[in-house]
């Protein structure tokens, strides 16, 4: 990579040679794989299989994001490239779209199709006087015959709407954080940056809370029926892109402060604040749809 750093065209488009992190990546997710499998069937080694497969992970992410991070201060980048960073950044967020739409549907097929069935609602042969003649189709339900045990919600206008200001509010400072580096302010890009990503934080850290008093509690479980497992499979998933996000704003952070950036040349600082407003607006709809409504 070093002999491509010094010997390519910065007119061309750059085509890399000779890396070997695809194939450490692929290795330490099969690894990563392996050890989850392992450990879910009651392997003794799983967790150090795991254990080894994310430390590799780990290695692949600083090796390899080193590696393009290295190329782009070189200026071995294009407009072409630059054109195609962002054509797969693009196609990324679409497919993360995809998964939190799935997620959101079959919250809208539990809730607004499967409830009423299992109640008696639109069906011709009364299938649930024989299966559960006495439930309720009620939402938020645990299910017939009480799947998990009984439990409570967590309010709207509690937390969830103090991590809903925080998240609209880390929406702003990003934004800000992206004008100053257009302007050429790096003291205000570097203040607003770090702003965003100690937002994001602070979200994961009450998600965290929440989450212990509804465990505890609560009594509002990932196995609480239906509820309990699209409330924690949309919001933990949600609060689990919250925190990638919140480790690329401060990668992004880092580089601003080794000078890295340019007013016209700054597409990882785009890529992750696109990111950010992706996850600003599915938290909006998991606030609507899984906390208020």
């Amino acid at each position: 990579m070093a002999h491509a750093h010094s010997t390519h065209d910065a007119g061309k488009y750059y085509i890399p040679h000779g890396s070997k992190w695809p194939i450490v990546g692929s290795v330490a997710l099969f690894t990563t794989m392996l050890g989850v499998a392992s450990w879910l069937n009651g392997v003794e080694m799983g967790p150090w299989v795991l254990l080894v497969g994310l430390l590799a992970v780990f290695y692949m992410f600083f090796g390899w994001f080193g590696t393009v991070i290295g190329e782009s201060q070189a200026g071995m980048y294009n407009d072409g490239v630059d054109k195609s960073f962002r054509m797969g950044m693009m196609w990324f967020i679409f497919s993360e779209v995809m998964f939190f739409a799935a997620f959101f549907g079959a919250l809208y097929y539990a809730r607004q199709l499967s409830v009423p069935w299992l109640g008696g609602e639109g069906t011709k042969f009364l299938t649930n006087i024989f299966l559960w003649k006495d439930y309720v189709p009620s939402w938020p339900t645990n299910g017939p015959q009480a799947v998990g045990g009984e439990f409570e919600t967590i309010p709207a206008f509690g937390l969830p709407a103090w991590n809903t200001a925080i998240l609209l509010t880390s929406g702003v400072t990003i934004t800000i954080a992206h004008h100053a580096l257009k302007a050429g302010n790096r003291g205000i890009l570097k203040i607003f940056l770090a702003a965003t990503f100690l937002l994001g934080f602070l979200f994961v850290y009450l998600q965290a809370h929440e989450y212990a008093h509804a465990y505890n509690e609560l009594n509002l479980k990932l196995s609480s029926g239906v509820y309990g497992s699209t409330f924690f499979m949309l919001t933990g998933f949600h609060g689990l892109h919250v925190t990638i996000g919140a480790i690329m704003l401060t990668v992004i952070w880092l580089r601003t402060l080794k000078g890295h950036f340019t007013p016209k040349h700054h597409f990882a600082f785009e890529g992750v604040a696109w990111y950010w407003h992706f996850v600003d607006v599915v938290w909006l709809g998991l606030f609507i749809f899984v906390y208020w409504l």
